[in-house]
């Protein structure tokens, strides 16, 4: 699938696998403008433009409802097969994994070659889970950040993405120590915080994916 024709708006298609956060995340889009679509459906996903994959909850149920829904094949066959750009956003993003390790070790998407651990600081008067607004820097250039005029973002999470190449890792975040903000591979790309809760700065971002990114 090619890009959208001008003055079209691209089909974008919020996969629903039954995580929760998916009206917010509808709600920003429609927002910006935009018509998304929240759904499960194999020809809704295949004639997707842009894909996004939200989630709140437990790695293993993340996984254990996208194969339940026979998501897990149609997903490989269309962001590495059709290199259709797709954005993880905090549990979705860290599905994009080789593995979690939240309640056990469970095999991920296998997308990036990262793991999913606990954000342990070492000062331990933080508290876990990370909740709140906090700035992120910027290591690696990324379409997601084009034109974001404050890199402040808004987060809810206990684990994190841990990627073996650096080069994945577009941006951190600093609780204690440094952590993972988002990452890039390609057509995937994730958040581990929440732009659909971070105002003008999270709306520019989704913008961004939706308006800036391309199918190879």
């Amino acid at each position: 699938m090619g890009q959208t024709s001008p003055g079209s708006k691209p089909k974008i298609i919020i996969i629903d696998y039954h995580m929760g956060n998916v009206r917010s995340v509808f709600n920003a889009l429609a927002h910006l403008g935009y018509d998304p679509i929240i759904s499960n459906k194999k020809e809704d996903i295949e004639s997707a433009d842009r894909l996004i994959l939200p989630g709140v909850g437990a790695f293993s149920v993340g996984m254990y409802n996208l194969n339940k829904l026979n998501l897990i094949e149609l997903l490989n066959q269309e962001v590495l097969g059709k290199k259709k750009p797709i954005l993880g956003i905090c549990l979705g993003a860290q599905l994009f994994a080789m593995k979690g390790y939240e309640g056990g070790e469970f095999e991920g998407l296998g997308w990036i070659d990262a793991e999913v651990v606990k954000v342990e600081p070492s000062d331990r008067k933080l508290k876990i889970p990370h909740i709140g607004w906090n700035d992120v820097a910027l290591l690696n250039p990324s379409v997601l950040f084009k034109d974001v005029q404050e890199l402040d973002f808004y987060f809810v999470h206990s684990y994190y993405i841990k990627c073996s190449d650096p080069r994945l890792v577009t941006s951190q975040f600093e609780y204690g120590e440094n952590f993972t903000a988002s990452i890039e591979h390609g057509n995937i790309f994730g958040v581990q915080f929440h732009p659909e809760k971070s105002q003008l700065n999270g709306l520019k971002l989704l913008q961004n994916i939706i308006e800036r990114t391309k199918n190879d």
